[in-house]
C-alpha cells in the first residue's frame, strides 16, 4: 500500500490529507484564528461543583467554562475536594462542540513521538496494535527503566523496534517540559495557558508519520524545514520521504495538484455511491449517526441474497473510509442490507472490524442487534470536518429541507382569510414571494381565484433576495 502524507498550507489555515494508493482517506484542518483546544494544559479555576454528577465546571480563561468529569473510580475522590474558587491544572480532551464548552481532565498527558507521558499517575501501558508479545514485553522493561519514579508512560506504536537510547532521549524532552510547565503552573494567576499542544504540522510528524508513508509532500518552505529539523532530531530516518511541492505556474497549490479540492467537496452530500451501484446515506443528529446502506443500481450476477452480501462487503470498508474522512464519532448506527444467512452477517461484521483496524481513532463495535442495526462508537475529541467547513444554511437552519412552494401558498391563503375578519383597507394588496412561489402563485387562474375570494385586488412580486420560507403582505395605495 501506498502511503501518503499531503500538506497545504496558508497564513490562515493548514490543511493535511492521508492518501493510501491514492484514496482521500483522512482529512485534518486547522485554522489559525482559532487553532485547537486538544491537548492544552491550563491552570483554571473551580466555578462551579456537581456532586451529583461527580463533575465541575473550571475557568480556563476562554468563552465556555471547561467541564471536568470525575466519574472514573480513581478521581472520585479528588472530586470530593474540589472547591469552588480551588486553582486545578487540567487538560482538555475534547473541543468545544456547539453548545457545549470543552471537556477536561486532571489525568494529564504529553505525548512524545515514541512515548507518552503521564506525570499525574504510576502506570506502563503498551500500544494495543503492538501485537508481538516478546516486543510487548521488550518495550515494558524499557519503559519501567526510563521513566521517572511515579510517572505513567504508554508506549506508543512507532517505539517497536527501538532502542532503549532512542526512547531515552524521547523521555528526557518530556520529562524536561513536564518540569518546566510545572514551574511556570506554581507562578502564574489563573486562568492561564500553561502548555499549548503542537501545531497541527508537528502532530502529523508526531502521530502519523511512520515507516510505511512512501511520501510527505509540504507546500511550504518554512513548514518543509521544520519538519526536516525535527525528524533529523527523532527519525533522521525518515527525512528522505519529505518532499517540498513548489508551486508553478498555474498549478495551483498542492491539494489541486493532488485533486484533493474536489474529494472534499463530495463531503457535503449525505449520499456516497459504492462502485458496485449501491450507495450509503449518512445522516446526523447531535446524539449520534446513523449510516443506510442500499443495493442502488447494483443487481449482481446470481442470486438477491449474493448482490446483497457483495453490496454489504463492499460497503463496510466505505463506511469505515468516512468514518475517517468525516472524523464522525460518538454513537454510530448502520442499517446494513438485510441478510439471511448467519455466516455471511458474521463476514460483513468481520470485514467491518478489520477494516477499523487501520483507524488510528479509538472505535467499539458492540455487534448486530435483535433488529438487523450493528452499533459501534468511536472517539470523538474535535470538531469534524463538515463543522468546521460549513455552516447551518439561514434558510433551513440546518434542517436540510425548506417549505415546498404549495406550503408557503397555503400558508399566505390562511393569512389572507385571516385579513379578510379585519376592517377592509383600501388599495391594492401586493403579495412579496420569492420567485420559485410567484411561479406558483401566477399559474393560470390561481391569482383570480384568490381574488375572487377575498374580494381583493392582488399583485405578486418576486423577490429574489427572499427567504423561500417567508412571504409579506403590503397594501399599497391606488
Amino acid at each position: 500500500m501506498k502511503k501518503s502524507i499531503i500538506a497545504n498550507i496558508m497564513p490562515e489555515e493548514t490543511r493535511v490529507a492521508l492518501m493510501e494508493d491514492g484514496e482521500l482517506m483522512e482529512i485534518s484542518v486547522e485554522r489559525s484564528d482559532n487553532g485547537h483546544l486538544v491537548g492544552n494544559i491550563y491552570k483554571g479555576k473551580v466555578k462551579n461543583v456537581l456532586p451529583g454528577m461527580q463533575a465541575a465546571f473550571v475557568d480556563i480563561g476562554r468563552v465556555k467554562n471547561a467541564f471536568l468529569y470525575m466519574g472514573d473510580a480513581g478521581r472520585q475522590a479528588a472530586c470530593r475536594h474540589l472547591t469552588i474558587g480551588q486553582d486545578v491544572l487540567v487538560q482538555i480532551v475534547k473541543d468545544a462542540m456547539g453548545d457545549k464548552g470543552p471537556r477536561a481532565t486532571i489525568s494529564l498527558t504529553l505525548p512524545g513521538r515514541y512515548i507518552v507521558l503521564m506525570p499525574t499517575v504510576d502506570y506502563i501501558g503498551i500500544s494495543r496494535r503492538i501485537e508481538d508479545e516478546s516486543e510487548r514485553n521488550r518495550l515494558r522493561q524499557l519503559a519501567q527503566r526510563i521513566r521517572p519514579e511515579g510517572m505513567g508512560v504508554v508506549v506508543r506504536t512507532v517505539a517497536a523496534g527501538k532502542s532503549q537510547l532512542e526512547l531515552e532521549k524521547d523521555m528526557a524532552y518530556l520529562a524536561n517540559t513536564w518540569l518546566t510547565l510545572s514551574a511556570r503552573a506554581k507562578r502564574v494567576q489563573a486562568p492561564a495557558l500553561i502548555y499549548r499542544d503542537a501545531d497541527l504540522i508537528v502532530r502529523i510528524v508526531r502521530d502519523y508519520l511512520t515507516d510505511d508513508v512512501t511520501e510527505f509532500v509540504i507546500d511550504s518552505q518554512e513548514a518543509y524545514n521544520r519538519v526536516v529539523d525535527l525528524l533529523a532530531y527523532t527519525s533522521p530516518e525518515l527525512v528522505e520521504c519529505v518532499r517540498l511541492y513548489q508551486h508553478t505556474g498555474s498549478g495551483g497549490d498542492v491539494f489541486s495538484r493532488f485533486a484533493i479540492d474536489d474529494k472534499l467537496e463530495a463531503l457535503q452530500s449525505r449520499r456516497v455511491d459504492l462502485s458496485c451501484g449501491g450507495y450509503l446515506v449518512i445522516d446526523h443528529t447531535e446524539a449520534l449517526t446513523v449510516i443506510d446502506v442500499n443495493t442502488g443500481k447494483f443487481v449482481g450476477n446470481t442470486n438477491l441474497s449474493e448482490t446483497v452480501f457483495q453490496t454489504n462487503l463492499e460497503a463496510a470498508a466505505e463506511i469505515v473510509r468516512q468514518l475517517r474522512l468525516r472524523d464522525i464519532g460518538g454513537i454510530i448506527i448502520i442499517d446494513f442490507i438485510d441478510m439471511n444467512k448467519p455466516e455471511q452477517r458474521s463476514t460483513v461484521l468481520d470485514a467491518l472490524e478489520q477494516e477499523l483496524k487501520k483507524d488510528r481513532t479509538k472505535s467499539n463495535v458492540l455487534g448486530i442487534t435483535a433488529l438487523g442495526l450493528v452499533e459501534m462508537t468511536r472517539k470523538k475529541a474535535r470538531q469534524n470536518i463538515n463543522s468546521m467547513l460549513y455552516s447551518s444554511c439561514p434558510y433551513c437552519l440546518g434542517r436540510g429541507r425548506i417549505k415546498s412552494p404549495e406550503t408557503i401558498i397555503i400558508d399566505i391563503k390562511r393569512e389572507l382569510r385571516k385579513l379578510n375578519k379585519r376592517p377592509r383597507t383600501n388599495g391594492r394588496l401586493s403579495v412579496q414571494v420569492h420567485p420559485q412561489v410567484a411561479e406558483f402563485l401566477n399559474r393560470p387562474g390561481e391569482l383570480k381565484r384568490l381574488e375572487q375570494e377575498t374580494a381583493r385586488t392582488l399583485i405578486v412580486e418576486s423577490v429574489a433576495t427572499m427567504n423561500p420560507e417567508l412571504f409579506s403582505l403590503l397594501w399599497k395605495s391606488d
